[in-house]
């Protein structure tokens, strides 16, 4: 799972624009397990390991917001997920510019053929419409031929990962599921 990939998309896809910052905030695992409640049919699935992979702000240039990661990724922790953070890059001329993640989408892609070559997983389903992806996706779905599988999760009103000419899997996750994985769904309807 990409952390901020998940959360823009969930702002996007079901925010209402005035929503606080900690609307689009998932609970990992609980994601893992509903995805692994509606496998495609003929199948089922055991969750063994949900790994979330996120950017961290530095210690010493944004302290406030280090300590915060660190909270959000001990809950997570605590659930159960197993979180890989990378430190954000600062730009020359921070804090007139954002700092921003770097890394995750490759570090993400990594794990997921390397999880394939060393037999990590039977499935393994990207939470990510993030298009970086798409060369590790395509080298597990071409190398091993369904078997480890390789799956994608999507919001339901957004686009999904793909890749051109293979029929991959895509696990929907519409507003009311959201609702039942996010930390803060006060404007949704319930289901």
């Amino acid at each position: 799972m990409d952390a901020q990939n998940l959360y823009r998309g969930a702002r996007d896809g079901f925010g209402v624009g005035h929503d606080p910052f900690t609307f689009g905030q998932i609970h990992p695992v609980e994601l893992g397990k509903l995805i692994c409640s509606r496998p495609p049919p003929g199948q089922t699935r055991l969750l063994e390991e949900t790994r979330i992979y996120t950017g961290r702000p530095d210690s010493s240039r944004q302290p406030v917001g280090y300590g915060a990661n660190l909270a959000q990724c001990a809950v997570w922790e605590k659930a159960g997920a197993t979180v890989i953070p990378r430190t954000l890059r600062y730009p020359f001329d921070w804090p007139a510019s954002k700092a921003q993640e770097k890394g995750i989408d490759v570090a993400l892609a990594i794990d997921f053929v390397t999880g394939a070559i060393d037999g990590k997983y039977d499935v393994g389903i990207i939470c990510s419409t993030d298009s970086d992806l798409r060369p590790g996706l395509e080298y597990v779905y071409r190398k091993f031929g369904g078997s480890p599988r390789a799956e994608v999760m999507a919001w339901s009103n957004s686009y999904r990962l793909s890749v051109p000419g293979i029929n991959i899997w895509c696990h929907y996750v519409d507003q009311y599921d959201f609702a039942a994985i996010s930390l803060s769904t006060s404007h949704l309807a319930p289901h």
